[in-house]
């Protein structure tokens, strides 16, 4: 399985997870964008990058950092590990 498949796997995997706590989930497909999915819930949205085994670059992390954004929005990190059942969650 090439990468491009295998995050695409991971991000559609992050959805359901996401869609499972009660968000209506947006994918950003086959975007070059800062983030993947775009998660509302009742009280808030999630902006989410979705990651295979390793967090995003220095370089990622300081874009994503610098994006201004309205107080209920949450910048987050899935991590999915290989055979994970849950993503690791790091909080930007």
């Amino acid at each position: 399985m090439n990468t491009a498949a295998a995050g695409r796997r991971r991000e559609h995997k992050s959805r359901r997870w996401l869609e499972d706590r009660g968000f209506h989930v947006v994918r950003a497909a086959a975007s070059k964008g800062l983030f993947d999915l775009v998660a509302i819930g009742a009280t808030c949205v999630e902006l989410v990058q979705v990651k295979t085994n390793r967090p995003p670059s220095p370089a990622e992390r300081r874009a994503m950092l610098a994006l201004a954004v309205p107080v209920n929005v949450r910048k987050r990190i899935h991590v999915w590990r290989t055979r994970a059942r849950e993503p690791r969650i790091v909080e930007l």
